[in-house]
């Protein structure tokens, strides 16, 4: 649906077609997307947290398995009650630990990058820094093939038929990812409910009418470790760092588009940056609009200032949704300081840090920079760096050393068009800082008050100082 504007502008689509597609697009009340967006990798993480029952997360919208969800729940309260438990007893380090395992097995949005640590804070544990979430995304293989991850891309629902987050659990207890002693809220340990996951009967029923009624093998949409290593699925997430991103970013390495991943399974690229300050205006220059520079094939697209400081950290899914449903889109990456929504496809790199408004390098780029990009998706290592920049004396590109790079992005002044948006409220501008003192966005955009203090007593001493 968001990439119609931009089809039609590069007559890609017909008037008519345009309108047809946005008339069928009328979705169903109830439930959630049926791919691994942010709202069913929530249901995912959840359940690996021990929060939700088993086999709760994907569970089809209005069905009679979600009156059973809802029955088992209450009596879960009822009895969690009953033994003085509260949630503080099932969110631990090693609830923490497999929702990260399950996270990556899954193969499950980014945006969780940003609520995972915002859970984890909130329970008083160690928030997963840049480095825990790329060990556990090394060590843990993707085993499930949902949209938008493929390679076939199966629904959630099928997912859901097929064993939900308990049969995936139950590979990963044979690889030793698990810790298996952790507390559910049924009151059971992970190892006791994966037990009764094994011989439960409802395990069994689904399964088979995944196959009789979509002829799909089950084994097809969560995979043994060898079946998935034979279809190729890699591990989702990357981190790339770089001068550009010195405190990290995230790609949803899966979704890069295969034809532009070399055989050896790393995606390489060097091209010209074209630098935008709002959504507006890259999906403007995307369109190819009046009064706006075209993007092109080839371009490396720099959205910078859409992070907490700038836009209340927006979800910028309109640019990589325009970009994988143009013909050339692939041709084309993109590297933001903002988030995706997390059916986001394509050479998308976000979260990029420092964001532009605090100080950060994406801040210094501009139009012309040659920006290169080198993705492992196997290896799950990654950089973006700027290695080239337009000489004013022959408005030619020239090449720049790693000193010399880091040089220009020291002294360079931040870009004149990167400012905080007109009408964003005090209240929204407030949480940015706050949040900014408490982590940031790899924290979680959490307000950690001693970390606050400290800032607001240091700035304070560096007043008294300079007076």
């Amino acid at each position: 649906m968001q990439s119609i504007g931009a089809r039609f502008a590069h007559g890609e689509i017909t008037l008519e077609e345009a309108a047809l597609a946005g008339c069928r697009a009328c979705a169903t009340a109830g439930g959630g997307c049926q791919f691994l967006g942010t709202a069913a990798s929530s249901q995912v993480v959840a359940e690996a947290l021990g929060l939700a029952l088993a086999h709760t997360a994907l569970a089809p919208s209005g069905q009679p398995i979600w009156l059973d969800a809802a029955r088992r729940s209450a009596k879960a309260l009822l009895a969690l009650a009953k033994n003085r438990r509260t949630v503080r007893d099932v969110l631990t380090e090693d609830a923490l630990h497999n929702a990260l395992a399950v996270h990556a097995a899954f193969g499950a949005s980014t945006n969780l990058l940003l609520h995972v640590p915002a859970i984890a804070f909130a329970a008083g544990l160690k928030r997963p820094t840049v480095e825990d979430w790329t060990a556990i995304n090394r060590r843990t293989p993707r085993l499930v093939d949902a949209l938008p991850n493929g390679p076939v891309g199966h629904p959630t629902v099928r997912v859901f038929l097929a064993g939900g987050v308990p049969e995936v659990m139950l590979h990963l207890r044979e690889l030793g990812l698990l810790k298996l002693n952790a507390l559910t809220a049924a009151g059971v340990t992970v190892e006791e409910v994966l037990q009764w996951w094994e011989r439960c009967p409802r395990r069994a029923r689904l399964r088979q009418v995944l196959a009789e009624r979509d002829g799909v093998d089950p084994d097809d949409v969560i995979m043994s470790p060898q079946r998935a290593k034979e279809r190729g699925l890699t591990s989702t997430v990357c981190f790339p760092r770089g001068n550009i991103a010195p405190e990290g970013s995230v790609i949803k390495s899966t979704a890069i588009d295969p034809r532009v991943i070399d055989k050896d399974g790393v995606y390489r690229k060097t091209g010209p940056a074209r630098v935008f300050c709002t959504e507006q205006a890259a999906i403007a220059a995307i369109k190819g609009a009046k009064g706006s520079e075209p993007v092109r094939p080839g371009d490396v697209l720099i959205l910078m200032g859409r992070g907490p400081m700038g836009s209340g950290m927006e979800e910028t899914y309109q640019v990589t949704s325009a970009l994988k449903h143009l013909s050339w889109g692939r041709e084309v990456a993109v590297i933001t300081d903002a988030r995706f929504s997390g059916v986001s496809t394509g050479a998308c790199i976000g979260h990029v840090g420092p964001e532009a408004l605090a100080g950060g390098p994406i801040g210094r780029l501009r139009d012309g920079d040659r920006i290169r990009i080198v993705i492992d998706t196997r290896k799950l290592e990654g950089a973006i760096d700027l290695v080239g920049e337009i000489d004013a004396a022959t408005g030619k590109v020239r090449d720049l050393s790693a000193d010399e790079a880091a040089r220009v992005l020291a002294t360079r002044p931040p870009h004149k068009a990167l400012r905080p948006d007109a009408r964003l409220p005090d209240d929204t501008r407030l949480w940015a800082a706050l949040v900014a003192a408490s982590g940031g966005t790899w924290g979680g955009c959490v307000y950690d008050t001693d970390a606050i203090v400290r800032a607001l007593e240091a700035g304070r001493e560096s007043e008294r100082a300079d007076a």
